[in-house]
């Protein structure tokens, strides 16, 4: 067994005992977190430093969801591009070893990279020996046998037939996202923590995906209905504000996002674009009128809202930035 067939097979001690979990199944929508006063917390940190901004955004919350728990944990490899064309390298580290601090029983990466391999992705990008060196386990998704994918036919999809999702990120008894902050140059028009989720499907599927231009934007919020991150965490240290995914143009954003709602966090991610200045697709739409988000709504999969959302940070530079957020969300 070489490093690589290792790392894939401590990945799969994810794998539990068999649920009730089948290919063509109706997915019930996910259900956001909310506070006791009926809002989903989203933290926000103003910083450069990747170890203390995920901390800190984290303690912010005030939940442990992984305590004790085998994570699965999936980043932003749909290529190899630098930040913020996929996770940054630090942000991996420091989010893994944040968990490791919070009691996490185990933790396992898993991606499905495209266009390009995900072996190469992960390669190019030393995932291999990252991840040999935190300790944590590997899960190339492209590498599944036929088995380990599952067919979720969500009632009143856009999708044809359904699409078929990794069953280690079915099976996880909690799963963390880290996503980037960013415009998408063909037809998704922004991909943070909604857009992520395209990862976790099987590349066959993007065929579909990328054909229905007119309904892609609803596919990726349906993917969603698939599962509920424990944990999201944004990077935006660096945007892009136009172009993207792999390559666009950068802004300084220096702000670590961290939530339970997949629909907050990009909500608050796309005010932070039009705070910075972006293309006109993000300029010039209300940020719960973008079809990812509206279609995420419908579904039920978090806050349906601006007010729904509530910011909070731990200084003042994150509250004077939290403040101009909370007025580009509630004019739209």
């Amino acid at each position: 067994m070489d490093r690589r067939e290792f790392l894939i097979a401590a990945g799969a001690g994810l794998a539990l005992a068999a649920t009730d979990i089948r290919g063509g199944t109706e997915v019930a929508p996910q259900k956001h977190r909310a506070t006791k006063h009926g809002k989903t917390k989203v933290s926000l940190v103003r910083t450069a430093d990747r170890a203390s901004g995920i901390q800190r955004a984290i303690d912010l919350l005030g939940i442990n969801p992984v305590k004790g728990k085998d994570v699965l944990l999936k980043p932003n490899f749909n290529t190899a591009d630098p930040f913020p064309g996929s996770t940054h390298n630090d942000t991996l580290t420091h989010l893994i070893l944040q968990l490791k601090t919070m009691g996490a029983k185990s933790v396992t990466v898993g991606e499905r990279s495209g266009p390009p391999d995900t072996a190469d992705v992960l390669q190019d990008k030393g995932i291999y020996g990252l991840c040999e060196k935190l300790g944590v386990g590997l899960i190339d998704f492209e590498t599944l046998p036929a088995g380990d994918w599952v067919r979720i036919m969500p009632e009143k999809s856009s999708w044809r037939n359904g699409f078929d999702v990794a069953r280690p990120v079915l099976e996880s008894p909690c799963v963390v996202t880290t996503c980037c902050l960013k415009t998408h140059g063909f037809g998704g028009v922004f991909t943070m923590s909604l857009k992520l989720s395209v990862g976790i499907t099987r590349k066959k599927n993007m065929t579909e995906l990328h054909s229905s231009f007119l309904s892609m934007r609803r596919m990726i919020a349906e993917i969603n209905q698939a599962y509920a991150p424990k944990l999201i965490l944004l990077d935006g240290i660096e945007a892009f504000v136009d172009g993207g995914p792999g390559h666009g143009t950068r802004k300084r954003a220096d702000v670590i996002l961290a939530g339970t709602d997949r629909i907050a966090i990009d909500a608050v991610g796309i005010a932070i674009l039009k705070e910075l200045g972006s293309n006109s697709a993000i300029m010039e739409k209300k940020i719960f009128e973008q079809e990812q988000i509206s279609r995420a709504v419908e579904l039920g999969i978090g806050a349906s809202r601006p007010q729904d959302i509530e910011l909070v940070t731990d200084d003042a530079p994150g509250n004077e930035f939290a403040g101009r957020l909370r007025t580009i969300m509630e004019q739209g």
